[in-house]
């Protein structure tokens, strides 16, 4: 097989790609016409150097086109089945634009001719688009370079990609939420992202309710880990769990008080940062002295996990009694609130900040508890490497210099920062917001990673979640009918959001992805394909109704896909009255089915 790899590698090189179809290859284009541009980022959380805009790191050699296009020195090939039609063993390969009829090369015999596959080629920040052909299946390997040729997974593969972790539960507790639905997507292997949701009754000796009924407590929450999977996957089994116990407790000491009835607000805010720095503390500073009592290599490795890895936290807390909504945000994902506008349209309200080293509030603050370091701070990083400036784990911005040497003698670990000076410079007290819900008004929460906002901004995610809602209200949600009727309409039609006339916040980023990939604004790109809200606004922030760019994304392999695109996670939970039976339960028809999924590529 090496023999017969490298045999076709170098007959390949013989001939020009352009000349068997008559044309140099021409850019990949989105319907709308614009040449879509890919350009990858650098990892976003630990960086040593940071470029001042996103560069490719992909170097293109002084090969001949042939040797590109049937080996991609630049990158690689991803392909799938299509109806064009060239020889690869022969060097030739027609390049097509996306959003073009395939059409038949010249010269070939359709009737005879093999199979035939459409390949995507990465070079030049660019992606265009090919045909291969052939009886033999396609290598994972052709020469010693390790260069690997994949098939692009069908649009039914795509669709079982994006729906292999869904999940959806309709909620019949009557206490103002009706549903909730999740997905997550991976970029990583495994996924950094996790997610954890649960609902707690609430006695009303505890809450104080007016009317003497229970109560119930819910929170959601996503965790966007970066450096490893271990610390979100802490705050999975027991963050929830943290705030909640200082919550009860909070609670519980008015409750003694009739005259009190419910503690203040912003006692119930430092209940929830008490929770956050808490279970933070456990992480980094107790496993420490755990760590030394065991003195063992093996128990360090266990123990230390969370502290070496590190995770973001965004924490939805909705109790029922009072109608509030409590967004705790330490790091840079987000929650955004859709409301209904006075017009009829959605109204887009972001709900956090992205806490990053370049967020403007972030910068001052680390400025203030850290004078005298010019450094604290570069190129949008703390110290230079790390970008959110919250966040649980991320225990080398944290533990003094003192600790990190004698853990590194000890056990393992890594020389501290040469900028490392007065620690802790990143901490896992959450910023909070309140908002009164009124469940009458069908209001929804979008909380995800930043892997989501990268690709669509907020009057985006707004829009389409309203979007989806219509549909499903019209009864036209099914996937094939959806995507016909948007795919032919003759309107262009837009997004029902209201545009915002308000200035951005300072923190809150643009979905950079949309310049990486050169996306135009136009809501035509859109479509309803999916029975579940998290996962519609996934499959379109990955093109949409562009099915080459979606089908791009996802056949790209880990780690090199984290070019391109992020771990995502999103959860959307829809507020309105609903009947009272205190029952959860899975929302099926938007879940994933419980059968093993399918070997994928």
């Amino acid at each position: 097989m090496r023999r017969a790899a490298v045999q076709a590698f170098r007959t390949a090189r013989c001939s020009p790609v352009w000349k068997a179809g008559g044309r140099r290859a021409s850019r990949a284009y989105f319907s709308s016409g614009q040449a879509l541009a890919l350009r990858p980022s650098f990892t976003r959380r630990q960086n040593s150097f940071i470029p001042a805009s996103l560069h490719s790191s992909m170097h293109v050699r002084n090969f001949s086109l042939a040797f590109i296009s049937t080996l991609v020195a630049s990158g690689a090939w991803y392909a799938y089945k299509g109806t064009q039609q060239s020889s690869i063993l022969n060097g030739t390969a027609n390049f097509q634009s996306r959003g073009i009829a395939d059409t038949t090369s010249a010269g070939i015999d359709v009737e005879s001719a093999a199979p035939a596959r459409r390949a995507l080629l990465v070079e030049n920040d660019q992606f265009y688009t090919a045909a291969l052909s052939g009886d033999q299946p396609l290598a994972k390997q052709t020469d010693d370079s390790d260069r690997r040729v994949l098939e692009m997974l069908t649009p039914e593969q795509v669709t079982q990609t994006l729906r292999k972790n869904e999940e959806s539960y309709i909620v019949s507790r009557g206490q103002g939420v009706v549903r909730y639905d999740v997905v997550q997507v991976p970029s990583n292997s495994p996924i950094e992202d996790d997610h954890a949701e649960k609902i707690v009754e609430v006695p009303q000796a505890v809450t104080g309710t007016q009317d003497g009924s229970n109560s119930d407590w819910m929170f959601w929450g996503v965790f966007d880990g970066h450096s490893g999977w271990t610390t979100s996957a802490k705050l999975r089994n027991v963050l929830i769990s943290y705030v909640a116990r200082e919550l009860n407790t909070t609670y519980k000491a008015v409750s003694t008080d009739p005259s009190v009835g419910m503690p203040s607000p912003e006692a119930v805010d430092e209940a929830i940062k008490r929770g956050f720095v808490r279970l933070d503390n456990d992480i980094v500073y107790e496993s420490v002295d755990r760590v030394m009592k065991s003195n063992s290599r093996r128990a360090a490795a266990e123990i230390l996990a969370p502290a070496l890895s590190g995770s973001c936290a965004l924490l939805a807390f909705y109790d029922s009694s009072s109608k509030d909504l409590r967004i705790a945000c330490a790091g840079d994902s987000r929650a955004v609130l859709g409301s209904r506008g006075p017009r009829g349209k959605w109204v887009a309200t972001a709900l956090s900040e992205d806490q990053t080293g370049g967020t403007p509030s972030e910068i001052r603050r680390l400025q203030t508890e850290h004078p005298g370091e010019p450094h604290v701070v570069r190129n949008g990083r703390i110290l230079g490497q790390l970008e959110p400036s919250r966040s649980f784990g991320d225990a080398f911005y944290k533990w003094t210099k003192e600790t990190q040497e004698k853990i590194k003698s000890r056990f393992f670990g890594r020389t501290p920062h040469p900028m490392l000076k007065t620690p802790p410079y990143v901490t896992a007290e959450p910023i909070i917001t309140r908002t009164k819900i009124n469940p009458q008004q069908g209001d929804f929460v979008v909380l995800a990673t930043d892997g989501l906002w990268e690709m669509l901004s907020n009057e985006e995610v707004v829009g389409l979640v309203g979007q989806w809602i219509e549909n499903q209200k019209s009864g036209t949600s099914d996937g094939n009918r959806a995507w016909l009727q948007s795919w032919f309409s003759s309107e262009a039609k837009q997004l029902p959001v209201e545009k915002s006339t308000e200035p951005k916040g300072e923190g809150q980023r643009p979905p950079i992805r949309q310049q990486q990939y050169d996306i135009p604004g136009a809501a035509q790109r859109f479509v309803v394909e999916d029975k579940n809200a998290a996962t519609h606004l996934v499959r379109n922030a990955m093109g949409g109704k562009d099915k080459d760019m979606v089908s791009a994304l996802l056949t790209l392999p880990s780690p090199y896909s984290r070019r391109y695109r992020d771990d995502i996670t999103v959860e959307v939970i829809f507020f309105g009255e609903s009947v009272d039976d205190r029952s959860v339960a899975v929302n099926k028809e938007a879940s994933a089915s419980t059968e093993p999924a399918k070997p994928k590529l």
